[in-house]
């Protein structure tokens, strides 16, 4: 039996991607920090490798014999008030993830990147990009969290030109099941819910289902081209759009207005500033607001064409977030799905 090592497991993306791997029959370990969140494993046959992304011992037992390395561990936080910290984790804790596993002798490493590596189109009427989108420098990237992204990926590159056999992988803005802290992208499926969304801001984003990007993570370990990354997306929305999908899936009212750009940019630069002052996380971080200029649409024409990719619906993949997060007791459950199951009862 194959087996594969992946960091991230006890994550959003990672929990999904682990409960694939062992249906495809593999042999999985896990590495999970001492004292963190273990939830998403529960009751998993998975190895535990007890150490982060700067433990190199415990690194080098995950990749001794494994096939296949997935490393899917980031710190993905948009309101970021110690730079140095994301970078050590994304950035340093990627390399080292990467050189383990080149030394361990794996057949395929897949890193997982981001969207957020990736250039978006500057303007309504621009394409959406592609893989050969790329940043000129890292000035030109907004906020610790791209940047690392950015700057990891490139590490991985430069690794797989020196021989390591790293296949990169783009995830837009993944959401669905076991996302339990919950991530930015998952976090306005919640507010939604929740009723915290009075209005919304003119931006557009790539919504995937997790799962497919899980899938997508497994299809570049068996036909990725070492040193090509493939971005892993699945239905281009503008933000009004995804909140009339969630509208139809909940039966919650979508917020109607749409608040201008300057001034979400005001009140998100006065939320950060009392949040650096005082302490605690802005509602709208300013590094939110400024990625929102630009539409957030990518093209996964590639990874459909190479890997055989084949991304499920936005509308299912929004009513599978709700669904998750209702179950799961991050928001009550809509009065329409109580009216629906008191219908059929």
């Amino acid at each position: 039996m194959d087996a594969a090592f992946l960091t991230g497991g006890t994550g959003f993306l990672g929990a999904n991607l682990a409960r694939l791997l062992l249906a495809k029959g593999l042999r999985v370990r896990c590495l999970a920090r001492r004292g963190g969140n273990r939830k998403n494993l529960e009751g998993l046959p998975v190895e535990l490798i007890e150490g982060d992304l700067h433990d190199k011992a415990a690194l080098r037992v995950g990749c001794a014999g494994a096939r296949y390395v997935f490393h899917v561990a980031a710190d993905y936080r948009i309101w970021v008030p110690d730079p140095e910290a994301m970078y050590a984790v994304n950035i340093h804790g990627t390399v080292n993830v990467l050189e383990a596993a080149g030394a361990a002798g794996t057949e395929r490493i897949v890193h997982c990147s981001s969207v957020a590596a990736v250039r978006p189109p500057h303007g309504p009427g621009d394409p959406p990009s592609g893989e050969d989108c790329r940043y000129a420098g890292v000035e030109d990237i907004v906020g610790p969290y791209k940047k690392s992204k950015w700057l990891s990926e490139n590490a991985a590159l430069e690794l797989s030109g020196k021989g390591l056999p790293i296949v990169v992988v783009n995830p837009a803005a993944p959401i669905g099941p076991y996302d339990i802290k919950p991530t930015p992208t998952g976090r306005i499926v919640a507010d939604f819910l929740n009723r915290r969304m009075p209005s919304y801001i003119d931006t557009g984003l790539n919504v995937v289902h997790v799962r497919d990007a899980a899938e997508g993570h497994w299809l570049a370990a068996l036909k990725g081209r070492v040193g090509e990354r493939y971005i892993l997306g699945g239905e281009n929305l503008t933000f009004k759009r995804a909140l009339d999908l969630l509208e139809e899936a909940t039966g919650l009212s979508a917020p109607r207005f749409k608040t201008p750009y300057a001034l979400a940019y005001a009140f998100a630069a006065a939320d950060t500033a009392r949040a650096r002052l005082f302490g605690g996380e802005p509602r709208a971080p300013l590094d939110a607001v400024r990625m929102a200029r630009h539409p957030m649409f990518y093209d996964s024409a590639k990874a459909v064409r190479e890997l055989g990719y084949s991304p499920r619906p936005a509308r299912q993949a929004l009513a599978d977030a709700a669904r998750w997060f209702v179950a799961n007791g991050y928001a009550p459950v809509p009065p329409s799905w109580v009216r629906a199951e008191a219908a059929v009862a």
